[in-house]
């Protein structure tokens, strides 16, 4: 943090040069953009999706495809516990967080068309741009190797 003098007097303003810190004046949804950065490709026969999931473990996520949308989501809780020699709690921390992202893929891919694997942090969907001409009616969920 860098003190600059005030405006008003010779000495410096704590609080007016604390409260204008990147910390308080940065957009609240910029950290959004960096949850599940995504990379699209065209290999000319598949879309290739590359989507960032770092932190998350195979476990925490869940691909769903229905009406024509495919969902990508994950959640995750922590539960941090350290205690000293006597059993004593001398820090205790808690995580709990999600993110959710969809993209249209259209009506004609079925569940069993999208294949997704799951690797240091990265879901890899691979989506067949020629599917047949079906309809999901329910949804259900893709399997994510790994």
């Amino acid at each position: 943090m860098l003190f600059t003098p005030s405006r008003r007097h010779t000495g410096f303003d704590l609080f007016d040069d604390f409260f204008n810190d990147p910390f308080f004046t940065a957009p609240v949804n910029q950290s959004i953009n960096t949850i599940m950065r995504t990379d699209v490709k065209d290999d000319g026969s598949s879309y290739l999706l590359d989507i960032e999931l770092p932190g998350f473990k195979k476990e925490d996520i869940r691909a769903e495809l229905k009406e024509g949308y495919l969902t990508i989501s994950a959640s995750r809780q922590d539960n941090t516990d350290e205690k000293d020699t006597n059993g004593k709690v001398i820090r205790q921390e808690r995580y709990s967080g999600s993110c959710k992202r969809s993209f249209y893929v259209g009506e004609a891919l079925k569940q069993e068309d999208i294949h997704a694997h799951f690797e240091n942090g990265i879901l890899k969907l691979m989506l067949p741009k020629n599917a047949p001409k079906t309809v999901e009616e329910t949804p259900r969920y893709i399997e994510i190797s790994g």
